[in-house]
């Protein structure tokens, strides 16, 4: 193959890879509209119930040593009859968490609490497996549910019931907050991170009307919804995504109440988070895969139809990020230079894919913080490095579940961090830790090289994007490496678990 066949190769691809990127760029546009459209549909409840309905909260917790007595109380504190009100400890923990959370449960029911603690051993289903076998012995015609680093704010339920007297109303959520936003730079920015999804996709989608998703946690359900849209699964690694689109597929309505905030925590150390962003990641494809067709042989709009499938592979764009990290350097000459290449491929690429990120997360960050919000994009540049160098982590998590790879299923820590002087690294639990740093740092020299070419031929406006790739690369793979290191609470502390997804 001589050179001029390989560098039409190398164009193709590459070109292809940002017609992906741009389509997903364009698509962060499409949402920035719509919430600026539909952003003072605030939802109301139709009525208040003349009786109040009773409640059964699930509490799904797994080896939550510094967290649980903190969820126990303040899930005690809220303010709803006790006589009306159910609390369901799912418990599948294997360390002391499982006799702290027993005194816990004792303690309560001494004070008139209607609480139960099931402890399971076999783990079956993980998460999804937990609520279904709750469901068993739920009293309750609602069901909250909060994961355990969740701190609900007493007036949750009276704030959120009342929108059941809608019987079309499925499911009903809070927006997520952070304890410890600013514990770390790493927690800050992860912070802007999700507010990107939890204030503009989410209010979104919700009040124009497309589907949307239940976040895990800090959300209420109603039980036949659940049950009528057939229930909790465990076939993907995002129950609640699943579930929540098998639910609107039915007809049931949804709402996101944004300004209703439910706090929790944020991983505080790189590899938890990306272990949380794995398991995102690959449930969400595995959840594409598994509900995309019956989504387009549905009577819904197209316009729902799109921006459905849109939602189910975003994620995509990860696997996407991955190939231009291959492809960006050996194509730097294969599409020439000069002005008609900047005008009709270097603007409009950049407008589509890369200044919608900075418009997408800009404008979240406008919207919570609107006096220091500017103060805030300080850190975006930081951000997209973060987002690049997650891109080999999520890449493989998307690859994982397009060629149904049964990986290990594996928690996200939590620690009880909210103040900066609290140290995770004297802690019991840590994330999995894996040879991907390697590989990420492979990326970073590679960038290395590649930025430093640039500089030397004078391509001096690709260096600000290169440096992304590289720092993002540089700071993941360090990060992570930098945790392999022995703690100072690892001699004598039990190992967790690992457990297979079931096929």
């Amino acid at each position: 193959m001589d050179q001029r066949a390989g560098h039409f190769i190398w164009a193709i691809c590459y070109l292809a890879v940002l017609f992906g990127l741009c389509l997903y760029g364009i698509h962060r546009y499409v949402i920035v509209y719509l919430f600026y459209k539909y952003r003072k549909n605030i939802p109301r409840p139709v009525r208040h119930f003349d009786k109040l309905p009773r409640i059964t909260v699930q509490l799904p917790i797994f080896n939550e040593l510094y967290v649980v007595e903190r969820l126990l109380d303040c899930v005690s504190k809220l303010e709803y009859p006790k006589d009306l009100l159910q609390i369901q400890v799912l418990d599948d923990s294997t360390d002391e968490t499982r006799e702290i959370t027993e005194a816990e449960v004792q303690r309560l029911r001494a004070l008139g609490f209607d609480i139960e603690h099931q402890h399971r051993v076999d783990r079956t289903g993980f998460k999804a497996g937990a609520l279904k076998e709750g469901l068993d012995t739920c009293k309750g015609e609602f069901i909250l549910i909060l994961d355990a680093d969740f701190v609900p704010g007493p007036k949750l339920l009276m704030e959120t019931v009342h929108f059941f007297t809608d019987p079309r109303i499925g499911m009903i959520q809070s927006r997520w907050g952070h304890l410890n936003r600013t514990y770390s730079l790493l927690t800050r920015v992860q912070a802007m991170f999700l507010d990107g999804h939890l204030v503009l996709e989410q209010t979104a989608r919700s009040r124009a009307g497309r589907f949307f998703n239940f976040n895990g946690t800090a959300g209420l359900w109603r039980r036949t919804c659940i049950e009528s849209s057939g229930g909790w699964q465990h076939d993907t690694l995002t129950e609640d995504l699943d579930l929540s689109y098998r639910a609107q597929l039915k007809g049931w309505k949804f709402v996101y109440l944004t300004d209703l905030v439910t706090p929790a925590e944020l991983p505080a150390e790189i590899n938890g988070f990306k272990t949380q962003q794995h398991r995102w990641t690959k449930g969400s494809i595995q959840t594409c895969k598994k509900l995309l067709p019956a989504i387009w042989r549905s009577d819904l709009p197209l316009v729902i139809k799109l921006e459905a499938t849109a939602h189910l592979t975003s994620n995509f764009a990860y696997l996407l990020l991955a190939f231009l990290c291959v492809l960006l350097h050996p194509i730097s000459g294969g599409l020439g230079s000069g002005p008609w290449r900047t005008v009709l491929l270097d603007i409009p690429i950049f407008v589509a894919a890369s200044l919608s990120a900075c418009v997408f997360y800009v404008c979240a960050q406008r919207v919570l913080y609107p006096r220091t919000w500017m103060k805030e994009m300080l850190l975006l540049p930081l951000l997209l490095a973060l987002g690049i160098g997650l891109a080999i982590n999520n890449a493989r998590a998307v690859l994982e579940a397009l060629f149904n790879h049964s990986s290990e299923f594996t928690r996200t820590p939590k620690y009880g961090i909210v103040r900066k002087n609290q140290s995770w690294r004297s802690t019991r639990y840590s994330a999995l830790k894996t040879a991907l740093p390697l590989i990420e740092l492979g990326f970073a020299a590679y960038f290395t090289t590649v930025l430093f070419e640039a500089m030397l031929l004078g391509q001096w406006g690709s260096v600000p994007f290169l440096l992304l790739f590289q720092g993002g690369f540089t700071y993941v793979g360090l990060a992570s490496i930098a945790q392999w290191r022995p703690r100072a609470g690892d001699q004598g502390a039990p190992t967790e678990p690992e457990d297979a997804l079931p096929a």
